[in-house]
């Protein structure tokens, strides 16, 4: 996926879950939106190097969107997406250029049981639910969702474990919004709950795939799966 009128800017503040405080190379100050409402605490750091897009509507209160930040980490820095919407978008991509073999009728945003999950298609006469969560945690080379309590991720948990005992092929697609990582894990530290609930979805056939993306200030694409540590760390 692509960004257009991308922008760089120093981060100063966050006074809201929103927006952001921005400076921008001549000095200038504005406050753009933030397309994460997660706490992101790790990311948005003061003096930390942000990329802008620019809004098509030129009457919003914000001018401009934050999508990335750049990450200081030993030996130098990683780009990370923060955009929300991104990992739908990439994963959409992924899955239409035969991310996990050829699917039929793929498409976005479908009910299934009491949940609204992100994909639905068929596979060789077989349904296919895929639901994506878009990964910025990072700790020590380990990626980690979710980064705050989600009662909404578990509620898709339950209903992919359901749907994959009546015999659909069920995925969770987590998208890393970065590249480096050595493996994804549940953040168990955050919601234990979470995390019982993937590996009873694993246990229950539901496929768990995790993805790292080529990152630039313009762009976000799946790039390479990532191993996928279920395990509860002892």
């Amino acid at each position: 996926m692509q960004y257009r009128q991308i922008e760089e800017a120093v981060f100063l503040a966050r006074p809201n879950r929103f927006v952001a405080e921005v400076e921008r190379p001549d000095g200038s100050r504005l406050r753009a939106h933030v397309k994460n409402t997660g706490r992101c605490a790790e990311l948005l750091v003061p003096g930390a190097r942000v990329y802008l897009e620019g809004a098509d509507n030129p009457r919003r209160a914000t001018p401009c969107d934050l999508v990335a930040v750049e990450k200081r980490v030993p030996g130098g820095v990683r780009l990370i997406n923060m955009d929300s919407a991104a990992p739908n978008l990439a994963a959409g991509e992924w899955l239409a250029s035969g991310g996990l073999g050829p699917l039929e009728a793929l498409r976005a945003e479908q009910r299934a049981g009491d949940s609204r999950l992100d994909f639905a298609a068929r596979q060789q006469g077989r349904p296919v639910y895929i639901e994506v969560k878009g990964c910025t945690l990072e700790q020590d080379g380990l990626a980690l969702f979710p980064d705050a309590p989600t009662l909404r991720g578990l509620k898709h948990l339950r209903t992919l474990t359901a749907l994959a005992g009546q015999g659909a092929r069920c995925c969770v697609l987590v998208v890393i919004q970065m590249q480096g990582v050595r493996a994804f894990a549940p953040n168990w530290a955050t919601q234990p709950e979470f995390g019982r609930a993937l590996q009873q979805a694993a246990a229950a056939g539901v496929e768990i795939h995790a993805m790292d993306c080529a990152v630039t200030p313009a762009s976000l694409t799946l790039r390479a799966p990532v191993p996928v540590l279920l395990d509860l760390p002892g």
